[in-house]
């Protein structure tokens, strides 16, 4: 398992909840308080989603999420940008489908674990062809996360993902919530990836320690 100089790296086994403090949905509230909140109630993983911010910005609040989730022994992911992936000494980048390729971020960031997230079955299949660290697909569910989200998959396509996928991990994503979780895990995924309901928490912590027991997680 390839370490970052601090970091924990990316948990191949990992179960449970994938908490990600997206700088657009945080209602308000510091990021880096979420972020602190979501570890302390637990979590396997904990991603910076910052899409619409400045490079400045994404590496501060990254810079103090790493190190709540550091001190906590989460590892901690960057979303969409390999560059700050390594600045900040990540534990894993997220790819969407619009970001690098799997080969050229690969270029950049040699021993980097890297995801991907995928939205229909074609998309899965090519990405199972890369050596990627985990796989995420979805929407699962409705999902307010994105302005332009993609259709629906279900809970019987995540199914079908979760098999083809075998032992490359498999993250759901999209409108996932304490109601749904356990069908979630029905359908095999290993983790869960949340934004809204965490980010809507009056009490985040209490959420996420929720979440992760929902999902498989041992905290």
């Amino acid at each position: 398992m390839t370490r970052s100089p601090r970091g924990p790296g990316w948990p191949s086994a990992a179960r449970g909840l994938y908490a990600i403090v997206d700088l657009d949905a945080c209602r308000g509230r510091d990021p880096v308080w979420l972020g602190g909140e979501l570890v302390k109630g637990g979590c396997a993983a904990l991603q910076l989603r910052a899409k619409h911010h400045s490079d400045r910005e994404r590496l501060e609040v990254g810079r103090r999420l790493r190190d709540l989730a550091w001190d906590a022994g989460v590892p901690f992911v960057m979303n969409d940008r390999v560059d700050l992936a390594l600045l900040l000494g990540a534990d894993a980048l997220h790819l969407g489908q619009e970001d690098l390729s799997f080969s050229e971020a690969r270029r950049l960031a040699p021993g980097l674990p890297i995801g991907r997230s995928t939205h229909d079955l074609a998309q899965l299949e090519a990405a199972l062809a890369e050596p990627l660290a985990y796989v995420a697909f979805g929407p699962v569910f409705p999902t307010a996360s994105k302005a332009q989200p993609d259709p629906v998959v279900g809970l019987h396509r995540l199914a079908e993902a979760s098999a083809r996928a075998g032992t490359v991990p498999l993250v759901a994503i999209g409108g996932l919530r304490r109601e749904n979780a356990h069908e979630v895990v029905a359908a095999g995924a290993r983790l869960g990836a949340v934004i809204g309901e965490l980010a809507a928490a009056e009490e985040p912590a209490a959420v996420a320690a929720e979440l992760h027991r929902a999902f498989g997680g041992d905290r």
